[in-house]
């Protein structure tokens, strides 16, 4: 704000570049057999270069490793293409991306689960007070080879159902001697139209001394983003009078229906929604009286975004003899976000004016009571300046040391401390406007609505619009870890037993959260032309002119203010608002959790059918021993402490075989654990106020009573490596998953709440809290494909192609919950998140001096998220395929010096939301958001020499 051992890595390696065979012929990495290495894969490796070296490496580790390990190798600086871990992952065999916002993707799932364990050089590592690490702050420039695991042995840290990713940084004992390399880039975002940079170097060097080798390497990146956010939704759906209600119901024509104080006129949040079939009725005061489902609002979002990551990695080595390596190293990650967005939102509601011919001012879907367009007159608006920052600073020092022990053994010792800080800010202050007329069709085609205002210069107009609600708000969090290692192993070279390994982990770790939280309701009569704080923003071109809506607005921008006289402003009418900005924090969380885990493993093998049998067995067994507390921050921040323990013994196995040199089967069992998040487990309620105007607010917490998710894992796996550099395999796999945590809401009265006394002020409640009450089962095949024929002739040769498609199925139970959170029965769901199919193909080339990717990636509509239980629609919240066409060629100049062209998205693809619960809902009547995905375009020179 993250990988272990390799394999065939599809369409992932060409996304990432070059590689050399020295990187792609690494030692036989962690979990596999002592003899896999030495099989027959090494007489019939081939030494390539460019392109293919990565690929065929990543065919000869996944031929040689016990486990299913996809992985990435880069042979220097800079020959990843991808600006980040996150985009260079997405092209991996069973790993899908989400949230492409700003430009970069941020969110992976292996397989379809979100919660991949995230290590540095085999180190657990996190940001601040969170359980995992924001792979997006690793820059690709740091990267040496990136491993994912699919299934994972007893000497690997067992968090994580997803699987491992650990990202591996260079060493400068890898190196020949004097080396510096780096690269420089700059990079162009479409829709910000702004050009940033991505720069790198690395240099390393080695001593033949008296006392052994010595080396020393310091690899430094810095990246700028500067992007643009454009996102235009329809508003939720809820339910409004006909235009004829009947008699007795006590309504108007075309007024919107609340649920009532006690949900007596309709229940929100129904998983499949209010019937939207004609003439469908609800029970108002003792009537049935008929409704029609219509949109509240439209709502534009244009968001301009800053960030920097700088990132620094160094390690000093000693190798005192060819049998021992000592490495010191530190590194560090950074990040720097500013965000301002620019919101305009109108209501389309009853509390306007209605046209003085209701019945013809409205369109319904055919079939259906679902209003598509309507008008209204005098419809109430706001805007929002809403400006928020991000730091984060993360360090990792680590010593460890490698022994040889006579003939057959090794010790292996790993000592590292984390320190990790993030602070935030949120400042932000909505202005009103008068009411308009508005003509809106909530879906003009394509999933974007359109809608125009009777009086559009308003917009625009500074003095018709005056001052309202502040908003000042920020958190603080930071966490530690001390974490000591100790593995042991001892090879056979020959019988039954061929290795016993070892190991014990102390893991140490601390965390705590901070927050800060004030606001206030307006400044009557003020205009924004009047405020005199800071100058008013409006922006243009909003959704470069995809969709018939207003492009421009104006408001307040906290950017250009002095937040110091804007408090003292605010506190003139609204008295007790802190006046200084250095705002005091509250302590709301602090945990401290002491993970002791130890494991023991065997490697075998047997002759079967005159083939070698591989066989692999192991247990860990993990204590997790927490102290946590939390203040209550509506009760004067009053302290509760907590102390838990638990403790798992975990098996796994894994059988190898192979059926002819290039026929290739294998067997895993093992079972894994997903851990609470630490701010799931921080009973703190977060309030928002009343902000729809609905009767009531909306809140979360944590639990503190959460428990470990557990998964038993089976994968059978079959290869086929058919020619040198090519290679098919299928991965069948199932995940039996007990106690995941799932959201349960429930109404709440809290009285005397920390909220400001404005408007929005509510006593009451939707309270959202994480619970273990769903049980799961997940389950696919993953095929993949690299093919390289050897028989192209002269220029066509290089030419070669390489992909993957992954299908999933998955089910798990959904609490059926009152209205007071109390679970009433169960029913089923798809997991979030998970695309049934999801595929990626490229097409690569590699000859002489010219190479070349045009990759593209592709997952079909998925679960996302259950929408919050406010509103009428659907419950479930669906993301519409995804996809991205992306370019990359190189051009190397000589041996030193390469010139690169990317360009990503190249069809400007967007990302889009809509509402379905089974047969209910889909992307045309049910449409939500629309977010813009950026196209950039990069153009760039790296180097070295040695």
């Amino acid at each position: 704000m993250a990988f272990k051992p390799f394999a065939f890595c599809t369409a992932s390696v060409l996304a990432l570049g070059f590689a050399s065979v020295a990187q792609a012929q690494d030692a036989a990495p962690q979990g596999t057999a002592p003899q896999a290495a030495a099989d027959d894969a090494s007489a019939e490796d081939i030494i390539v270069t460019g392109v293919r070296a990565s690929i065929v490496g990543a065919i000869n580790s996944r031929k040689d490793n016990v486990q299913i390990v996809d992985s990435i190798v880069a042979e220097d600086v800079g020959k990843l293409p991808d600006n980040n871990v996150v985009e260079a992952l997405q092209r991996v065999t069973g790993i899908q991306v989400t949230d492409r916002a700003g430009g970069e993707a941020a969110t992976i799932t292996i397989r379809g689960l979100t919660d991949p364990l995230t290590t540095l050089n085999g180190r657990n590592i996190f940001t601040a007070a969170g359980t995992s690490f924001a792979l997006q702050d690793i820059s690709a420039n740091l990267v040496k080879k990136i491993d994912v695991y699919k299934t994972r042995s007893a000497d690997q840290i067992e968090t994580g159902l997803a699987g491992q990713i650990d990202v591996q940084t260079r060493r400068p004992l890898d190196f020949d001697g004097f080396t510096i390399s780096g690269l420089a880039r700059g990079i162009y975002s479409e829709l910000a139209d702004k050009a940033n940079p991505n720069v790198a170097l690395l240099v390393a060097d080695k001593w033949d001394t008296g006392i052994g080798e010595i080396g020393f390497l310091v690899n430094a990146s810095y990246t700028r983003a500067e992007y643009r956010n454009q996102n235009l939704q329809a508003g939720a759906m809820v339910p409004f009078a006909t235009e004829t209600p009947p008699a007795g119901s006590g309504l108007t024509p075309l007024e919107r229906i609340f649920p009532g104080d006690r949900n007596q006129n309709w229940t929100p949040g129904l998983d499949a929604g209010l019937p939207i079939a004609p003439g469908s009725t609800l029970n108002i005061n003792g009537v049935e009286t008929p409704y029609y489902l219509s949109r509240d609002a439209v709502i534009a979002s244009d968001l301009y975004g800053k960030r920097t990551r700088p990132s620094v990695n160094a390690a000093l080595q000693w190798a005192p003899n060819d049998r021992s390596v000592y490495t010191a190293e530190v590194f560090y990650t950074g990040f720097r976000g500013k965000t301002f967005n620019s919101l305009n939102f109108s209501f389309v509601d009853w509390w306007g004016n209605l046209p003085a011919d209701v019945a013809n001012s409205f369109e319904l879907y055919d079939g259906t009571n679902i209003i598509k367009s309507r008008q209204a007159g005098a419809v109430a608006g706001f805007n929002s300046g809403d400006y928020s920052t991000n730091k984060t600073d993360s360090y990792v020092y680590a010593f460890n040391a490698k022994w040889d022990v006579a003939d057959r053994g090794k010790i292996t010792a790993d000592v590292a401390y984390q320190d990790s800080k993030n602070e935030t800010s949120f400042f932000a202050i909505r202005t009103d406007r008068a009411p308009l007329d508005i003509d809106v069709d909530f879906n003009a085609g394509g999933g974007l609505p359109s809608y125009s205002f009777g009086n559009p210069g308003v917009l625009t107009d500074a003095s018709a619009w005056t001052v309202g609600n502040l908003f000042d708000s920020g958190t603080k969090n930071k966490g530690s870890a001390l974490t000591v290692m100790l593995d042991g192993e001892y090879e056979w070279d020959e019988g039954f037993l061929r290795r016993i390994k070892a190991g014990f982990r102390y893991d140490d770790r601390k965390a705590d959260s901070y927050v800060r939280d004030q606001g206030a309701g307006g400044l009557p009569g003020v205009t924004l032309d009047q405020f005199g704080q800071g100058t008013p923003f409006t922006n243009s071109g909003f959704f470069d002119g995809r969709a018939d809506i207003p492009t421009s607005w104006v408001l307040a921008d906290p950017r250009t203010m002095d937040k110091d006289a804007v408090r003292t402003l605010y506190r003139a009418v609204n008295p007790g608002l802190l006046l200084s900005d250095q705002l005091s924090f509250g302590h709301v969380f602090g945990i401290g959790e002491i993970n002791t885990a130890a494991y023991l493993m065997a490697d075998g093998e047997i002759e079967l059918f005159g083939r070698p049998l591989q066989l692999q067995a192991g247990v860990r067994y993990v204590q997790i021993d927490t102290d946590y507390e939390y203040f209550d921050r509506g009760n004067g921040f009053a302290r509760t402490g907590v102390s838990t323990g638990s403790a798992k013994w975990l098996p796994s196995f894994t059988a190898r075989y192979g059926i002819t040199d290039n026929l290739r089967i294998r067997f895993n069992y093992g079972e894994t654990l997903r851990r609470p998040a630490f701010g799931d487990l921080n009973p703190n309620v977060t309030l928002t106020g009343d902000l729809s105007r609905i009767g009531f607010g909306t809140g979360s917490a944590g639990n503190a009573n959460l428990t470990a998710t557990h998964s038993k894992n089976f994968d059978l796996a079959i290869e086929w490596y058919f020619e040198r550099n090519s290679a098919i395999y299928a991965t069948a796999f199932r995940r039996e998953i007990n106690g995941l945590v799932v959201p349960l809401t429930g109404r709440e009265i809290i009285p005397d709440n920390y909220l400001p006394r404005n408007e929005t002020y509510t006593e009451t409640f939707n309270i959202t809290r994480p619970v273990n009450a769903s049980d799961g089962v997940l389950k696919g095949v993953e095929l993949g494909l690299t093919y390289f024929p050897t028989y192209l002739p002269g220029p066509l040769n290089g030419l070669g192609f390489t992909g993957s498609a992954t299908i999933l199925d998955s089910e798990q139970t959904i609490p059926v919950v009152n209205t007071q959170g109390e679970i009433t029965g169960s029913t089923k769901s798809a997991f979030f998140g998970v695309s049934k199919l999801s595929y990626n193909a490229t097409l690569a080339y590699d000859n002489g001096p010219i190479g070349a990717r045009l990759s593209y990636i592709w997952r079909k509509g998925f679960l996302q998220s259950n929408e919050g239980r406010s509103f009428a629609n659907p419950i479930g919240f669906w993301r519409a395929p995804e996809k991205s066409l992306d370019l990359q060629l190189t051009w190397n100049v000589n041996d030193d010096i390469g010139v690169t062209f990317d360009a990503v998205n190249l069809t400007k693809a967007k990302q889009q939301n809509y509402y379905k619960f089974g047969d209910v809902g889909n992307a045309q009547q049910f449409n939500s958001s629309t977010l813009l995905i950026d196209r950039t375009f990069a153009v760039g020179v790296r180097f070295k020499f040695d």
